[in-house]
């Protein structure tokens, strides 16, 4: 404190002078219309811009809360369409059947880790046993499928990309309907090879492929892709077939966690009936 007064003490000329500078500037402002419009003009601009910049990271900083709310209401809508797509043709049939009508949950997670170059990719997301995760659950996005779930912590999942050799995805060709399977090379992270489809099945460019829900796993119908290219060799039995992602895995942040409630009581009944 000493020190603080000794500064001013050494120096009082100059606040002295400063002191009576600011007396000044403020006694022309206020007897001076003109410099008195300047200043309050250029005080005023001076103080939307901090109030603006305040705004702005205050905004920014919100994004994420405001992106978690956002996934989490498309789980929710999404949800809602699955129900009500069931409903409509359950109605159809005129078999209503409420176990079938909650056929699927959703939970709606954040990207946290994620590769594509790898051979065996995995994808880490914001969601765990705490949030009703589990392994083996689904998990896709709005713009298609995006893997399994292998490992749960309380609060994280890993998930086994479509991006993984070792992954296979059953399929349907939605334009014949017919039942495949869509597998990973490990090249190009934008593409999947389409297997096991016979020469008979007529092909078009841009054909759709969907899941075909028979894995209880994903639901029916979730966006694979579409068919690029494909070829079929003289001799061989099946199509060589690319398809071009919908989901670009580069570019994943946010992903619904898929719950299939009937999966539990259709792996009982077909393990019991393959044991007999």
């Amino acid at each position: 404190m000493g020190r603080l007064f000794q500064f001013f003490y050494t120096y009082r000329s100059f606040f002295t002078f400063l002191g009576f500078e600011v007396i000044c500037i403020w006694l022309v402002i206020q007897n001076n219309q003109y410099q008195s419009s300047k200043y309050f003009n250029t005080s005023n601009e001076v103080a939307a811009n901090i109030i603006s910049t305040s705004s702005n990271v205050k905004e920014y900083f919100g994004l994420s809360d405001l992106n978690n709310g956002l996934a989490a209401e498309n789980a929710r809508l999404r949800e809602i369409v699955v129900q009500q797509q069931k409903i409509l043709l359950e109605n159809r049939l005129s078999k209503i059947d409420s176990t079938k009508l909650k056929s699927f949950t959703y939970t709606s997670a954040k990207v946290v880790n994620n590769s594509v170059s790898l051979s065996k990719n995995y994808i880490t997301i914001n969601k765990g046993s705490d949030d009703g995760v589990a392994p083996g659950m689904a998990v896709i996005s709005e713009k298609g499928i995006v893997g399994k779930v292998k490992t749960v912590s309380r609060h994280f999942s890993v998930v086994i990309s479509v991006l993984n050799v070792n992954e296979q995805v059953s399929s349907l060709i939605k334009s014949a309907n017919y039942l495949s399977t869509t597998q990973w090379d490990g090249i190009d992270p934008q593409f999947v090879d389409l297997k096991y489809v016979p020469r008979h099945v007529k092909l078009r460019l841009n054909d759709t492929i969907v899941t075909s829900g028979y894995n209880a796993v994903f639901p029916e119908g979730i966006l694979v892709g579409v068919v690029t290219e494909f070829d079929l060799k003289k001799e061989a039995l099946f199509y060589d077939v690319r398809v071009k992602l919908t989901q670009d895995f580069a570019q994943l942040s946010y992903v619904d966690v898929i719950k299939s409630v009937l999966k539990v009581e259709k792996d009982s009944i077909e393990n019991l009936t393959i044991k007999k």
